[in-house]
């Protein structure tokens, strides 16, 4: 059932097995596709890119004539092209590699197994996505705050966090506007989510109107 439909080298390919690879490549592809835009919001381009890039990735092993391990490092090196200007999350580089895995399956022939693989993968992210348990905590919040250069910014929060918040840990420092302020980062946990506009509004007293950002993001200790 999972035996390989390719025999030989290239020039041993017959069209017939190529073209069950290009389908079971399209097919994968599409389920993944579809699975991950029903459980997270992509752009229409990052969804084709998932649909396509099983086959793509099948091409490249089948020029290196099956050769697993120049395969995986000829697509490795595609890697080294920037194609997307802002970072992804943690779910998009799991569909990438998910969809990377069936290409190099459809490579080597494995048609019947990269299908089947596509499908269950795409009933297990729809079952864990609407599983309560893997649920982030809705108290958590990563918070960036902006504070002019003479602001001692140790200890001014220290009030506000007592009042509003069960934990708060300082992440990162950074300076902004050609030094002349700084940002700092802390990781906290809400006591009352509904009062979170309360304690930004505290904050925006003690820094000056200053921008503060809070989100539900990773922290993220410096950017580009």
């Amino acid at each position: 059932m999972f035996s390989s439909v390719l025999t030989g080298t290239t020039s041993g390919l017959s069209v017939t097995a190529v073209a069950i690879c290009a389908a079971a490549s399209l097919v994968s592809g599409l389920i993944l596709s579809l699975a991950y835009r029903k459980c997270e919001n992509a752009t229409r381009s990052f969804l084709l890119t998932i649909a396509l890039l099983p086959l793509i990735v099948q091409i490249v092993i089948l020029m290196v004539n099956g050769n697993l391990g120049v395969g995986v490092a000829v697509a490795g090196s595609f890697s080294l092209v920037r194609f997307r200007s802002l970072p992804g999350k943690a779910s998009d580089i799991l569909i990438i590699f998910a969809s990377m895995c069936l290409g190099l399956a459809t490579g080597m022939g494995y048609a019947v197994l990269a299908v089947t693989a596509a499908v269950i993968f795409g009933l297990l992210y729809g079952l864990l996505s609407l599983t309560p348990v893997l649920d982030t905590d809705s108290s958590y919040r990563n918070l960036r705050i902006t504070v002019p250069e003479d602001l001692d910014y140790i200890e001014v929060f220290d009030e506000i966090f007592a009042k509003y918040t069960k934990k708060a840990e300082e992440q990162a420092v950074r300076t902004i506007n050609l030094g002349t302020m700084y940002q700092v980062t802390y990781d906290i946990h809400l006591k009352d989510a509904s009062k979170e506009k309360e304690m930004i509004d505290a904050i925006r007293v003690r820094n000056g109107n200053l921008p503060v950002i809070a989100s539900r993001a990773a922290t993220v200790a410096a950017e580009l």
